[in-house]
């Protein structure tokens, strides 16, 4: 395992010398729960990164978007770059679930936009947990949804060693059962291909595919290389491949997992039919049918995740596998604006509940698909393990599971201070305003004014024009004109030097 190490020309300033202790200390001795309270700008992420460095622990860092779970993502990519740091978000970049509105008798299929480079990442965040130890997985909430089992996952590894005889063969038929696709054409992630005596296989979670050179049925050379130029990058001795989707199920688990959903299929169409529900009753036979035709073809269908209860062997409303489960028992959790981040946690289940409710009600789905769902708040609870709360106004709930283990981190490293605050009344605020600027107009100073509304900076302006004031209102359709004014002159630009060298061909 590599030590996490930070390689920054920065060090802890301001009130970070003295939260970098305390949270240490309040971490080594096992306190569950601990707050940063710390204000905007007092450098929070830098103390959590030395943190982490201190305490020497695989790190969650929960983050309530995608945008400020980005910008974590780098800070600590930057501050770790000897060290692990995975992005874990959701992967969609358009997301239609599957929904029935009873009032309206109408069905919305599930549509959706995978991004591809992002469901890599979050592969490569599962990978990197099973292999190494010094990780750090910048997450937002979709961390908290099921994603298959850990141990189904990290043991459908196939570990390939350059000393060994290697069964071609056997090779390929457990990539095909882990999801790899033959492409003798393509080499591309999530693909393996056989050419003469060279085997290629491109892990779908890494840049570099791996090469391995066979004589006689033995690996002569194994290597990673470019897949552009296909010029070597990094001799291996051994490799492991881990599956290229998060739902890992074998031929053994899904015959199992066949005979519990035709179980639940009899008996959900005995339910239908006496309540005499035919429709709904035809309805959940056609669908279950025919997702257990292509499972047991296929090892996969659409939806598989609506039966993971069966292919997970969970009892009925036990929780689902999540992201939390394939980190080891003593990680850390880092939950970035708490006082936004957890509301969002603890409201996600009640949603999606509600939705698939509908379902099965109504014949499109069989009851165990409300065990495919994100975790309860007090599962969430329950699998943390020890946690800090970071933000400059945390809820009451963070400070009272805090038990007084609150570190505040108010100066800044800079050592800058908020400015001060002055509130007046109401009354008599423009002739206050007015005062205030001709001061700052005796300095050689400009003034900024905000309003609530377009209107009011419209005539505000107006008002403020007439005392000989130099003033000019700013929102957001002003610099949207001015945009498509840009545009247009551009255009015109354009359209002139076209039209110039139309006559230059002439002469």
């Amino acid at each position: 395992m590599s030590a996490f190490r930070i390689e920054s020309n920065f060090t802890p300033k301001g009130d970070q010398v003295k939260a970098i202790e305390d949270l240490t200390s309040s971490i080594s001795s096992g306190e569950k729960h601990n707050v940063l309270l710390g204000i905007t700008g007092s450098g929070k992420t830098f103390t959590m990164a030395n943190v982490i460095q201190n305490v020497q622990r695989p790190t969650l860092i929960l983050s309530h978007n995608k945008t400020l779970a980005a910008q974590l993502y780098s800070e600590f990519k930057t501050l770790f770059p000897s060290n692990t740091v995975e992005f874990f978000i959701s992967y969609y970049d358009y997301y239609q679930p599957e929904a029935y509105l009873p009032v309206t008798d109408t069905f919305i299929e599930k549509d959706s936009s995978i991004n591809e480079e992002i469901d890599k990442m979050r592969l490569r965040a599962t990978a990197s947990l099973a292999a190494k130890k010094d990780v750090i997985i910048v997450s937002s909430v979709s961390c908290i949804y099921g994603i298959g089992s850990p141990d189904n996952y990290n043991n459908a590894y196939i570990s390939i060693d350059a000393s060994d005889n290697i069964n071609l063969k056997e090779i390929m038929k457990q990539l095909v059962e882990v999801h790899y696709i033959r492409n003798d054409v393509i080499i591309e992630p999530g693909t393996f291909r056989l050419r003469g005596e060279n085997f290629e296989i491109f892990p779908i979670y890494d840049d570099f595919p791996i090469r391995i050179e066979l004589f006689n049925g033995s690996i002569e050379y194994m290597y990673r290389f470019d897949p552009l130029n296909g010029t070597e990058i990094k001799k291996e001795e051994s490799v492991i491949v881990y599956p290229a989707k998060h739902f890992i199920t074998d031929r053994d688990t899904i015959k199992v997992a066949h005979d519990d959903i035709r179980k639940e299929l009899s008996d959900q169409v005995k339910y239908f039919e006496a309540e005499n529900k035919l429709l709904e009753a035809q309805r959940i036979r056609q669908r279950t049918l025919y997702d257990l035709e292509m499972m047991m073809e296929l090892g996969y269908c659409s939806g598989i995740e609506n039966y993971s209860r069966h292919l997970d062997r969970r009892k009925e409303g036990e929780r689902p596998f999540t992201l939390l489960d394939f980190f080891p028992d003593d990680y850390l959790m880092v939950i970035d604006e708490s006082h936004v981040s957890l509301p969002q946690v603890r409201a996600m289940y009640n949603g999606d509940r509600s939705r698939k409710k509908t379902l099965v009600e109504h014949g499109f789905r069989l009851p165990s698909a409300l065990d495919n769902r994100p975790l309860k708040f007090d599962e969430f609870e329950k699998i943390s393990n020890q946690v800090v709360y970071v933000s400059a106004t945390p809820s009451d709930y963070e400070i009272e599971k805090a038990n007084g283990v609150i570190v505040e981190q108010l100066i800044r490293p800079t050592g800058l201070i908020d400015p001060l605050i002055e509130v007046h009344p109401i009354k008599g605020q423009i002739d206050n305003l007015i005062s205030e600027i001709n001061l700052a107009v005796e300095r050689k100073e400009r003034v900024l004014v905000t309003t609530l509304t377009k209107k009011m900076a419209e005539d505000l302006s107006d008002y403020l024009k007439k005392f000989n004031i130099n003033v000019e209102y700013l929102h957001s359709e002003l610099i949207l004109l001015s945009a498509l004014k840009l545009s247009m002159l551009c255009e015109m630009v354009f359209l002139m030097y076209w039209l110039e060298l139309i006559f230059l061909e002439r002469d």
